[in-house]
């Protein structure tokens, strides 16, 4: 049976015991054995790839290369992925540069497939590097399963090293953060954002992040966020506003539920004809 991650209480309490038992559980969750032998072909096999039809033909690679970066569900789209890969990120024209989504492009941006690279086979550092991003993105998945909001707050730490690490400017690392699922879920309820902010234009968008970090942390600079302090706060915070969010539904279900419970049925009304 393989190794379930333990997240016995919910919101910041869960937090806090997790991160305790964090390097045990993640440790205990990679050696099981679907997750060490995902690993252990990866690395002994990317070498092997010198573009991005080599990788995309090969399934069992495709399924790490495309869990390391919390794609697991593009596994099907391999014509979609092997034009993100192939593609790369040099040309601002480049598929994985116009999608909202930033994660395509640092799946291509890795790899360098394009030939913006050096092949697999010349990059000793890959295999592991992206063998351990895997790790840790499957655990934030199965912790998941239990928890969703869990798997959110601890992929935040990583999500942000790869925006700082991918932008300058600070609007730039701003607009990174929205266009990231998992993040922008994180920040949204940090900061008691509606969902449908989407909806309405990019740059007002920023705005509103932006403000709203500055009355919440005293802060919108996203590197000063990215401080372990600060991201503790917008764990705390995330989880807090969740888990009252997830209360208030729940209150609300059972009020609907008990008014219509207590509705007479229609056999025990009164007649008067």
């Amino acid at each position: 049976m393989s190794f379930q991650p333990v997240v016995p209480f919910a919101g910041y309490a869960g937090w806090r015991f997790l991160q305790r038992t964090l390097v045990v559980q993640q440790e205990t969750f990679a050696n099981t054995p679907q997750v060490s032998r995902a690993t252990d072909y990866f690395k002994a096999n990317i070498g092997s790839v010198s573009s991005a039809a080599d990788l995309v033909k090969d399934r069992q690679l495709l399924q790490v290369a495309l869990g390391a970066f919390g794609l697991d569900e593009d596994i099907y789209n391999r014509f979609f992925i092997e034009k993100i890969l192939r593609e790369g990120t040099s040309s601002p024209d480049a598929l994985a540069n116009k999608l909202s989504d930033k994660r395509y492009a640092r799946l291509a941006s890795v790899f360098g497939l394009d030939g913006s690279a050096l092949p697999p086979a010349l990059r000793p550092t890959l295999g592991p590097q992206i063998a351990d991003q895997y790790d840790r993105k499957q655990f934030e998945i199965a912790v998941g399963q239990q928890d969703n909001n869990m798997r959110s707050a601890l992929n935040l730490d990583s999500g942000l090293q790869n925006v700082l690490g991918a932008a300058r400017s600070n609007n730039a690392r701003w607009f990174s953060i929205m266009g990231d699922p998992p993040l922008r879920a994180v920040f949204e309820q940090a900061l008691g954002l509606p969902s449908s902010l989407a909806r309405i234009d990019l740059d007002q968008q920023l705005d509103t992040f932006k403000s709203r970090a500055r009355t919440v942390f005293g802060t919108d600079d996203v590197s000063q966020l990215a401080d372990s302090d600060r991201q503790e706060d917008v764990i705390r915070l995330f989880l807090v506003r969740a888990e009252a969010a997830q209360s208030a539904q729940t209150t609300s279900a059972s009020l609907a539920l008990t008014l219509i419970q207590s509705i007479p049925r229609r056999s025990s009304l009164p007649r008067f004809f």
